[in-house]
């Protein structure tokens, strides 16, 4: 990883073209800041993006290569199911799956907050006292609930765990 794709505290951040948005979603739940291509953008704009936010752009296009400015920026993921695309990216960029376990929003990367009394009303009544989080800028509500518990296994088994 170049230091073009580390955020201020060394970690990786990422650029995920618009083919890989269960992978930003997982990359996401492992806290990791992920955020999404939308739009159709074209690979130019997407690599200026990237550049431009310290982010390495991932990617299955090969011909994302073909452009210089891609040179210690694009990522180029052999095509392949979910599994192999977090392998992947966990071998070239060092990737801890239980780094800070659903500490962004899986929808818009946002960090999340410690949900309060107004956001618990949205909770089901099965898991109202349990420990929740809210997303500052969409508003969504994460409980540990069975998505999460699917989610987290498979974050535990990309571990190795």
């Amino acid at each position: 990883m170049t230091a073009r794709a580390a955020g201020a505290h060394g970690e990786p951040k990422f650029l995920c073209d618009e083919m890989l948005g269960r992978l930003a979603r997982y990359l996401r739940a492992a806290g990791y800041d992920a955020t999404l291509a939308t739009g159709g953008a074209s690979d130019r704009v997407l690599l200026a993006e990237a550049l431009r936010e310290r982010r390495a752009f991932l990617t299955c296009d090969r011909r994302v290569a073909e452009h210089k400015a891609a040179a210690g920026i694009a990522a180029i993921l052999p095509r392949g199911d979910l599994d192999a695309l977090a392998h992947d990216v966990a071998a070239r960029f060092d990737i801890d799956w239980l780094h800070r376990p659903f500490s962004r929003c899986l929808v818009d990367n946002t960090p999340l907050a410690a949900a309060g009394p107004v956001h618990r009303d949205r909770l089901p009544a099965d898991v109202a006292t349990s420990p929740a989080l809210h997303c500052p800028a969409c508003g969504r509500v994460y409980w540990a609930g069975s998505h999460h518990r699917r989610m987290h296994a498979r974050l535990r088994q990309w571990s190795g765990g």
